[in-house]
């Protein structure tokens, strides 16, 4: 069977849902909407796959763009002939398949494209609410996008299917981890806090480093372990400049994909201070690695997070809540291990990507065969 693999970028997340379709027998096309989006993936497209080359995927989408993409969607549907369309996030990707009339239509949400883009404006909303009453099936991550899906638009249930997307468990566990940085920093007797999002607005990185210096004040231990980068750079390194705390952050950059599981097991806790999540892969690849766990009180992220049991909650976009929350997680009072057990535990349970994955193969099958119920979510 062909799938016509639509994406809004080329990231790490994209590059395993094309490898796993390769693997399990699927002729896979796939097409890129832009260039620079998001976080890009280093890493060749897979063996097996075909890149459509069209007017998209060179750069960034503007506004005026949108009419010549979808005369070219309508070529590469025609041209290639997919059995069915695997498109997200819903408000891009999805909403262009959905205009050009692609059928069977799997819509795939990215968690932020539902629960946060989708209010940006009404317009963003409207394109939300047409792309997922056009699409013959809609795959979310959590109970807290299909609960959005579900008020966005008139959707039954049984056409939204919901399953954890799940991290490579033989690649993120505990570890000894190869780094040597808390030796060269001085670090062999910090509480170290990492975070691994963005440096991009909706990420609110700037928010924990303004909880990070409230908790510096009070705590000599705690150390911050920046991942990544982005738009915000320039403001991040100059609040950390003013700080007054420049010796106890350190910023690593970007890092590639199989260098995180040293840096997880490098780390005593995991912090990330995005608003709202849906299932965030760097939550459970932290757990899965025995990290403790910092994040924001939101709905996703409470399926996955009972406080003082595996980790700590915040108050979305306070500095002052998520600055208590670390200063509980600078002295765990022997609750590590406990929190260690129970987030290992539950990555394994819960977070397989073997296992979860099957789940979308199972919404194909709904998708292309008419009428089948799709009420695939997976238990627990």
């Amino acid at each position: 069977m062909r799938v016509l693999y639509f994406s809004r970028d080329y990231t790490t997340h994209d590059r395993r849902y094309l490898e796993s379709l390769v693997d399990a027998g699927y002729d896979v096309v796939f097409l890129r909407l832009e260039r620079g989006a998001v976080a890009y993936e280093g890493r060749e497209i897979p063996p097996g796959v075909c890149q459509v080359a069209w007017s998209g995927g060179r750069s960034r989408v503007r506004p005026w763009m949108w009419p010549g993409l979808l005369k070219e969607l309508r070529r590469v549907l025609r041209e290639f002939n997919p059995d069915l369309v695997h498109a997200g996030p819903v408000p891009s990707c999805g909403f262009l398949a959905a205009l050009a009339g692609a059928k069977p239509l799997v819509a795939m949400s990215w968690g932020s494209d539902v629960l946060i883009e989708a209010e940006r404006n009404p317009v963003v909303r409207w394109i939300t609410r047409y792309t997922l009453q056009h699409a013959d099936v809609i795959v979310g991550d959590c109970r807290a996008v299909r609960e959005k899906i579900r008020a966005l638009a008139e959707v039954s249930d049984e056409r939204i299917v919901t399953y954890p997307w799940g991290i490579d468990l033989h690649l993120f566990g505990p570890r000894r981890s190869n780094l040597n940085l808390r030796e060269s920093l001085g670090w062999t007797r910090a509480r170290v806090f990492l975070s691994c999002r963005s440096w991009e607005p909706p990420y609110h990185i700037d928010v924990l480093v303004a909880a990070f210096h409230k908790v510096a004040r009070e705590a000599e231990t705690a150390r911050l372990l920046l991942l990544g980068d982005g738009s915000m750079a320039p403001q991040i390194k100059k609040m950390i400049d003013k700080g007054g705390y420049r010796d106890r952050i350190y910023m690593a950059g970007q890092i590639p994909q199989s260098s995180l599981p040293d840096y997880y097991n490098l780390a005593d806790v995991y912090v990330s201070s995005v608003p709202s999540d849906g299932t965030s892969i760097s939550l459970l690849e932290a757990m899965a690695c025995g990290l403790p766990v910092i994040v924001a009180d939101a709905p996703g992220n409470r399926e996955w997070v009972v406080p003082e049991a595996n980790g700590w909650l915040f108050q979305p976009g306070n500095p002052d809540s998520l600055a208590d929350a670390m200063k509980s997680a600078v002295q765990p009072a022997g609750s590590d291990v406990r929190m260690r057990e129970a987030n290992i535990e539950l990555a394994r349970q819960k977070a397989d990507w073997n296992k979860n994955f099957q789940v979308l193969l199972s919404a194909y099958t709904a998708a292309l065969q008419s009428g089948r119920s799709c009420a695939l979510e997976l238990a627990g």
